[in-house]
């Protein structure tokens, strides 16, 4: 059935209840008009008479032709419809699939032709709903069921579903797919939504999309059955996929290969990754290359290949997809197999060789390279420098260039001489590199594209690092050699004014007049002995008490004193690395190390900022991160100490840790207070590093072993144990006025005048017989004059002819219970490490006090007698 509007034709719909909005209304309105003014002509008949009825029939009449011809010439119309709504119900009606509207109760308002064919339907009789139509259909019915439900909350919809016969009935045999689409629309007239429903027979589609899947299925077979590998990776060289062949030569299980799994650089051996990330293209095209490596298999062999290498990029430049055939060097037929091993091991030793090699022509230009001058050079140099005639000394320093052209003029006259030339990349001058320039035997006859010369590179950053890390190593030990030297000496100069001191004070009462200048002299001196040991600190030799730390406790008792030194204007801020291990090291010279380090800080921040003073564990693992060469690999505590001052500028940075040095104003500091710092870390077994950034702040890492307490037997773990409260039980309280004088006789020994005759002076005042020897030789001779009639010797470390660790060692021969009193102004460990094991003796650092001297001794006194040794 068609119907013809505007000179064309459509197919009508089988259903329309729609069509014209409102006409049934009017319909019965005018038959309700026309039924009343039959009963009034029919009542008031006889009352008015024949000729008013005639007149007002004629009246009627009139109106009634007027309007016809008013309808006719389309002035009145009953039910109007826009040119806009006759053209979308023309699309509609003329729809290939099928379309069903349906209103809130489910009636059938509208379906068009290609629903009824679809479905089998004959007349407007035989139209069904989609659920009447499907929902009892096992293979249907889960979409049906679920684009219902959707309607009804309002929620558009689709599916697909497959019926093993057609919807009509008679139609063509076998199975049909079908899409079934439903939504829900407003429509004039009707104040609920209506339902519309639109079926397709998707079945030639579908049979297309098979026929494609199977004809991309057999692609697939055949390039994975190919005899070439195969695969394409993404931009960021992660393979996408891998073919057959290539999967069986290097072992690839395809079953378990994930797409994006796989790097290309776990299957590149060697240096071929620089080779393959030389090939870039231009920006929006692609670009071939052939690169002739090696392919690393799962069973760790080597495989040589040539790829045939396609990479794309985008319009920007960045890197695009790459898709590569893989060609085994290895296969071929017997007569070439000797010329092609020969080529693969050429150029594997040409590409696996740490060195960096290039060849030039006569004009310094790069004609090829290896796969390592690739990656040394790979932000100057790719594999279009050939192309672009690219000139090696683009990767010199411009102040090396002219012993690099010097160079390779010599190499043009074939001169075998071979002089390294030392540079940096121009781009980065803490990179250092080292070039060889070697003339071609065969030489070059100025044609274009011959080599002219031959150009190793090796890069010597960390070799230049070391030296110049020994270098200062070096210096920094004689500079300590020299302070510790000095320091020894001084101190032998504070002892004796130290003395002198308390001898005079001794005589002298406080009302005295003199009294205030001979203590002056003594505070001097005692001043003077925090500089000696500053010194003694950074020359790594001052006297250390270690013990088991936990820096927790230690940084949270250092709070308040680090609050007042920082004043107000600083913020300081403590953070508590978790579980943090325990280090062994001297609690008071820790302390001094933060405190240190903290009122540098503060002198940074002269405006006020923020001091941050954090802890944390460092694993084995952790230690390359920071980027320190001389941090080895090991368990660590790190303190940092971080400010927000005026930084440190780089000059200056590779200085702070030497001693005098000082970037303060002159009267300010005196250039100790850091390498005081280094010298304790040091010495405890620690690193110290700085970084800083001129006008962002300056940190400071301080790395300390992590301690872990060796393994004791059971038996001296329980004795351990078994002593643990005396132990931890507070020390008994020194009497404030201990009687300090004896009458045990003493052998002093020290080869400094002063210094011996103030010890000689302070023991005999408190009753000691003491018999004094200027040297170890001299010692034993006033021993041997006495018969080993000695109760304690009091000796110096360092003296000519006999040190002290020697002179201890002959007296044990002599009496091997003899007790002893070493006195020096360098550490205990300086000198224990050269004495017996078994040895015990007391320890006073210098400069030391009258009083110290005499407590000292009458401690050694007052302890048991050491065992026989043997």
């Amino acid at each position: 059935m068609a119907k013809e509007i505007g000179g064309e034709f459509h197919t009508a719909p089988i259903v329309d209840q729609n069509s014209r909005p409102g006409a049934i209304t009017r319909l019965i309105i005018f038959v309700i008009v026309l039924t009343g003014a039959a009963i009034v002509f029919a009542i008031f008949r006889d009352r008015l008479g024949d000729p008013f009825l005639l007149g007002m029939l004629g009246v009627l009449a009139m109106i009634g032709v007027g309007y016809l011809f008013a309808t006719a010439i389309g002035f009145v119309q009953v039910a109007p419809r826009s040119s806009a709504d006759e053209l979308s119900k023309s699309f509609v009606d003329s729809m290939a699939d099928g379309l069903l509207v349906t209103d809130a109760k489910g009636r059938i308002l509208y379906a068009n032709r290609a629903y009824a064919t679809m479905t089998g339907a004959t007349s407007a009789a035989d139209i069904k709903s989609v659920e009447a139509l499907l929902s009892d259909n096992a293979e249907a019915a889960p979409v049906v069921d679920r684009l219902t439900a959707g309607l009804r909350d309002g929620q558009p919809g689709d599916g697909e579903f497959r019926l093993s016969q057609p919807l009509r009935p008679g139609g063509e045999a076998g199975a049909r797919w079908y899409r079934l689409w439903a939504r829900v629309f407003q429509a004039p007239g009707h104040r609920q939504p209506l339902a519309a429903w639109q079926l397709s027979d998707i079945s030639v589609e579908r049979a297309e999309q098979e026929r494609f899947f199977l004809d991309l299925q057999k692609a697939i077979d055949h390039l994975d059955h190919a005899p070439a590998g195969f695969f394409a990776a993404d931009a960021e060289g992660r393979v996408t996929y891998v073919n057959a062949t290539l999967a069986e030569w290097l072992g690839i299980d395809l079953a378990s290969f994930i797409p994006g799994g796989l790097g290309l650089p776990e299957i590149v051996a060697g240096d071929g990754m620089a080779l393959i990330q030389a090939v870039k293209a231009d920006p929006g095209t692609a670009r071939n290359a052939v690169i002739d490596l090696d392919l690393a298999t799962v069973r760790g062999e080597v495989l040589p290949v040539r790829f045939l290498h396609r990479v794309t990029a985008s319009r920007d430049g960045s890197p695009g997809t790459t898709r590569t055939i893989v060609l085994n060097r290895t296969a071929g037929d017997d007569s070439s197999a000797h010329l092609r091993a020969s080529e693969v091991r050429f150029t594997r030793f040409f590409n696996s060789t740490p060195m960096a090699i290039a060849g030039l022509d006569a004009d310094g230009r790069i004609l090829r390279t290896n796969a390592p001058f690739l990656s040394l050079f790979s932000s100057v140099v790719d594999r279009d420098a050939v192309d672009r005639n690219v000139r090696l000394d683009t990767v010199i320093h411009e102040r090396d260039r002219a012993a690099f052209e010097a160079a390779l003029a010599k190499a043009r006259e074939h001169q075998a001489d071979i002089v390294p030339i030392d540079t940096v990349l121009p781009d980065d001058e803490e990179r250092h590199m080292r070039f060889y320039v070697n003339a071609v035997v065969d030489g070059a006859t100025g044609e274009a594209g011959e080599e002219a010369a031959i150009v190793y590179a090796v890069e010597t950053t960390e070799q230049k690092a070391l030296e110049a890390q020994m270098a200062q190593s070096q210096k920094m030990q004689a500079v300590g050699q020299l302070a510790g030297g000095i320091a020894h000496d001084f101190n032998n100069v504070l002892t004796a004014i130290i003395m002198a001191s308390d001898l005079l004070l001794a005589n002298h009462r406080p009302s005295d007049p003199s009294f205030p200048d001979i203590m002056n002299i003594k505070q001097n001196a005692n001043r003077a002995a925090s500089l000696v040991r500053q010194l003694l600190a950074f020359s790594r030799r001052q006297t250390l008490r270690p013990e088991v730390l936990n820096l927790t406790d230690v940084l949270a008792d250092l709070r308040m004193l680090l609050s007042r030194l920082v004043g107000n204007e600083v913020t300081l801020r403590i953070e508590h690395g978790r579980d943090l291990w325990p280090v062994k090291a001297d609690l008071g010279q820790f302390e001094q190390v933060i405190v240190n380090l903290a009122v540098n800080a503060r002198d940074a921040m002269p405006d006020g900022g923020t001091l941050t003073v954090r802890t944390g564990n460092v694993a084995a693992a952790e230690c390359e991160r920071y980027g320190y060469r001389e941090l080895p690999q090991g368990d660590f505590v790190v303190i940092e100490v971080e400010d927000t001052g005026t930084g440190i500028a780089a000059e200056a940075l590779r200085k702070i840790f030497e001693p005098f040095f000082t970037t303060k104003e002159v009267g300010k500091g005196t250039g100790l207070g850091l390498s005081m710092v280094y010298g304790i870390i040091k010495q405890t077994g620690g690193f110290i590093f700085c970084d800083s950034e001129v006008g962002t702040g300056t940190v400071f890492r301080i790395f300390l072993p992590r301690h872990v307490a060796a393994a004791r037997p059971a038996a001296e773990a329980g004795a351990a144990a078994a002593e643990e409260p005396a132990a931890q039980a507070a020390p008994a309280p020194q009497p404030q006025n201990r009687d300090l004088s004896g009458s045990a006789t003493v052998l002093l020994v020290e080869d400094e005048d002063a210094v011996r005759m103030g010890s000689v002076r302070a023991l005999s005042s408190r009753g000691y017989q003491v018999h004094e020897a200027a040297s170890g030789v001299e010692a034993l001779e006033v021993f041997d004059s006495l018969d080993g009639k000695v109760d304690i010797v009091v000796s110096d470390v360092v003296m000519p002819e006999m040190d002290g660790p020697t002179l201890l060692r002959e007296l044990r021969k002599r009496q091997a219970d003899i007790r002893f009193i070493f006195v020096s102004g360098y550490a205990e460990d300086a000198f224990a490490k050269n004495l017996p094991s078994d040895a015990q003796f007391g320890f006073l650092p210098k400069p030391f006090s009258l009083k110290q001297l005499a407590t000292v001794v009458k401690e050694m006194l007052e302890k048991p007698a050491p065992p026989p040794a043997g």
